[in-house]
């Protein structure tokens, strides 16, 4: 009898950690993100790209711009923005479906953008923040004390 409730336990416990666990839904694409994105995100389907008036699409990793009146979807850019750095450019991270239909809402609210270049990219941000306190103790503090504290 022992060994029958110990087993209806067990199977009852896996069917709830089944259900459980398939009621979780989480969208985070960290990883996935390009090293030039925008840091602070723990998810973007899309970045605006005032500069050039264009969009990434981070989860199919290929770029939409506009070829005469018409959204095309690219892997990479064109050869006229050869020069256009994308680690520099500021990026607007977008999640909602087809944002080029709202494209000109985006040209009116960010062509203020265009030539900033201030944004912290994600390869930036963790070379100067990896999280291992890199200063190895030579930070000032307030009053004026640097070093080690005590």
């Amino acid at each position: 009898m022992k060994k029958f409730i110990i087993l209806a336990v067990l199977i009852s416990g896996i069917t709830t950690a089944q259900y459980a666990s398939a009621q979780v839904s989480v969208s985070v694409n960290i990883g996935s993100q390009p090293q030039w994105g925008p840091s602070g995100y723990n998810y973007a389907h899309y970045y605006y790209l005032p500069e050039i008036n264009a969009y990434y699409d981070v989860v199919n990793r290929t770029y939409i711009i506009q070829k005469r009146r018409n959204w095309v979807t690219v892997r990479s850019l064109p050869a006229r923005y050869r020069n256009f750095d994308l680690y520099r450019t500021y990026k607007v991270v977008m999640n909602t479906n087809r944002p080029w239909v709202s494209n000109t809402t985006h040209v009116r609210n960010y062509s203020k953008y265009r030539n900033d270049y201030t944004q912290v990219s994600i390869r930036d941000y963790n070379r100067r923040n990896d999280g291992h306190n890199n200063d190895r103790g030579r930070h000032s503090y307030p009053s004026g004390r640097s070093g080690s504290r005590r």
